[in-house]
């Protein structure tokens, strides 16, 4: 039997605070800045803007990438300080100066990870209690003794800042885990970490075939759609990585 009491009324939807103009494509993302009264957006013909929070104005405005990659992602953190990291789709990640000014003209540091769809990055979000803590990087796949993982030969065009060569980094040494990101790989199911600082990728999840790892595809996972890297509270400051695909399916990478 239905009851008799009447539904309470749905409440209107509250009017914008702010209506920020100047945009002249599809705005892709926007964030805050940790500290400063700034949102940054990013637009589909490569601009990048910067609006005081306050008076809702224009505080900056620069070409960060080509028209037809354009700006997909940004990225902001306390780790980062005055710096935030822009992702195209033209295979690229800048970093941008805040100045006094506005943003740097010139990308302070630029990342080639050659990943061309519609996957959005992720810096590791640490809680406030591991704010102070050194984290490490590791696999679920890791034993208990460091495995070494060998990063793959990057080079890049010029004004490119990579790494040439071979380097080696063991699962479970001490980084950083507020300068690094996570971002979908080249092969359609994998997930890179990136030294932001050195513009170095760390290693690549699900790590790929070995002499010892038989039977390991990775282009059978599905299309990696999203990931997030964070260090839980419980996780005594290791890095994780959660990823999804198309198959509607999770991948939880952790030590922990």
């Amino acid at each position: 039997m239905a009851s008799d009491r009447e539904r309470p009324r749905r409440r209107p939807s509250p009017d914008p605070v702010a209506v920020l103009r100047g945009h002249r494509a599809a705005v892709s993302d926007a964030c805050f800045h940790h500290a400063l009264p700034l949102l940054f957006s990013g637009a589909a013909d490569g601009e990048l803007r910067v609006w005081d929070t306050a008076s809702h104005r224009t505080v900056s405005s620069i070409w960060a990438h080509g028209g037809a990659a354009g700006v997909y992602s940004i990225a902001a953190g306390a780790g980062l300080g005055n710096t935030i990291i822009t992702q195209g789709r033209d295979g690229l990640c800048k970093g941008w100066a805040i100045e006094e000014a506005g943003l740097s003209r010139r990308p302070i540091f630029t990342i080639k990870t050659s990943t061309y769809h519609f996957c959005k990055m992720s810096l590791v979000k640490v809680p406030c209690s591991a704010h102070d803590t050194r984290t490490r990087l590791s696999s679920s796949n890791s034993g208990t003794e460091p495995q070494r993982v060998p990063t793959e030969d990057n080079t890049g065009s010029d004004g490119v800042n990579l790494a040439e060569g071979t380097q080696e980094y063991e699962q479970g040494s001490s980084f950083d885990g507020q300068n690094i990101l996570a971002i979908a790989g080249e092969e359609s199911s994998e997930v890179e970490l990136w030294d932001i600082e050195n513009s170095r990728k760390i290693m690549c999840l699900p790590q790929r075939c070995s002499a010892n790892m038989t039977g390991h595809l990775t282009k059978k996972k599905g299309l990696c759609m999203a990931v997030q890297a964070f260090i839980p509270c419980e996780s005594g400051g290791y890095v994780n990585i959660l990823s999804s695909n198309n198959h509607v399916e999770w991948e939880w990478y952790s030590n922990a």
